[in-house]
């Protein structure tokens, strides 16, 4: 099948704004979504309690860097995302909830320049998985571990593959039940199909392995369910 252009995936995000807007209906295809939001945000507290800036990537309606002021209020908070309609609504929600400084960017993150330590926290929500190439995939995490200040964190929480084949039916079988049982076999196929034509997921193995071969001093694990992942490095 022929993957989504990027613009066909901006259309798509430009389209579902007040759905994503939504915690409790807009992440259901997303196991743990809370879970993992709660867990990222915490762990960059934990690592940078004294952090003051944020870059939120692939923001959506903002609510990572929602999640991650009611942890560590009043951040500088640098909103990336393909769609400016989701960015409108980011800034909306996250400008009355931090009185440090909202900048919102419009793109693709191989496009933007991001400024060299900078950032003590990035998140990387559901977003990852529309990388393609391992050029791409190491092109972007070089440019995020260089935009990080020293013993700052890059935060993932993504959808996954497994490197064994067989290992990776099982988890993905075990992800189509998952969807099943929330909305029926029409609901399964249709987010396997978008799944195979919008995205191109790589295993949590492979991202913590090219986190250490771009610098992050240390890599760690904070939660997995099936084929879905929360995970980061520290600068």
């Amino acid at each position: 099948m022929k993957k989504s252009t990027v613009n066909e995936i901006k259309e798509r995000f430009d389209n579902d704004v007040e759905r994503f807007a939504n915690l409790e209906t807009g992440q259901v295809a997303t196991m743990d979504a809370q879970i993992s939001l709660d867990l990222l945000t915490a762990s960059a507290k934990a690592i940078k309690p004294n952090a003051t800036t944020v870059l939120d990537l692939g923001c959506g309606a903002g609510n990572y860097t929602l999640k991650m002021l009611s942890k560590v209020p009043d951040l500088n908070c640098t909103l990336i995302d393909l769609s400016q309609n989701m960015l409108d609504k980011a800034q909306e929600r996250v400008s009355e909830g931090t009185a440090g400084t909202v900048e919102t960017i419009q793109g693709d993150i191989r496009d933007i320049d991001l400024p060299k330590n900078h950032f003590d926290i990035i998140l990387a929500g559901a977003v990852l998985h529309h990388l393609r190439e391992d050029s791409d995939w190491e092109f972007v995490f070089k440019k995020l571990y260089d935009s990080l200040t020293d013993g700052g964190c890059l935060l993932i929480s993504d959808l996954l593959t497994q490197d064994n084949e067989a290992i990776n039916q099982l988890i993905w079988g075990r992800y189509g039940d998952y969807l099943k049982l929330h909305g029926g076999e029409e609901y399964q196929q249709k987010v396997f199909d978008y799944i195979e034509k919008e995205d191109t997921p790589r295993s949590m193995v492979y991202q913590l392995d090219l986190m250490k071969k771009v610098g992050f001093s240390s890599v760690e694990i904070l939660h997995k369910n099936a084929c879905f992942g929360a995970f980061g490095g520290i600068k």
